[in-house]
């Protein structure tokens, strides 16, 4: 990838899917911290997806909602992202659920890059 400056603030890089803007500044881009969430959370859920069509376990739609925690005082670094799974489908077993997510956890390569410096949560509720 490539980034360019862009002349007020940020850079941006274009992708197949178009042009992405990033900038300290949510004004002018998606803020690098965003990214980074967006990338874990995403890449666990994919992951997850995968991992449930192989079992067989059919779900109709997975929402992912995110929080983050960090530190202000160490350069505002993130310390811990939780990520929530809602998942709806039926006849769902939590323990079938659980294992899935502990297994996407352990095969996500996003989640795996940041493991020792960033922790990550994840929980679900079926809807």
């Amino acid at each position: 990838m490539q980034f360019n400056m862009k002349k007020d603030v940020g850079f941006t890089t274009n992708t197949e899917f178009g042009e992405l803007h990033i900038a300290g500044d949510e004004a002018y881009g998606f803020r690098p911290f965003q990214l980074m969430v967006a990338s874990i959370a995403v890449c666990s859920g994919g992951v997850l997806r995968k991992i449930l069509a192989k079992k067989r376990i059919e779900v109709e739609d997975i929402t992912i909602d995110t929080k983050v925690d960090r530190n202000e005082a160490e350069a505002n670094k993130i310390e811990k992202i939780y990520i929530h799974y809602r998942i709806k489908g039926d006849n769902l077993k939590e323990n079938k659920i659980q294992q899935s997510i502990e297994l996407a956890s352990k095969n996500c390569p996003m989640a795996q890059s940041v493991k020792g410096s960033i922790e990550i949560e994840e929980t679900f509720e079926l809807i």
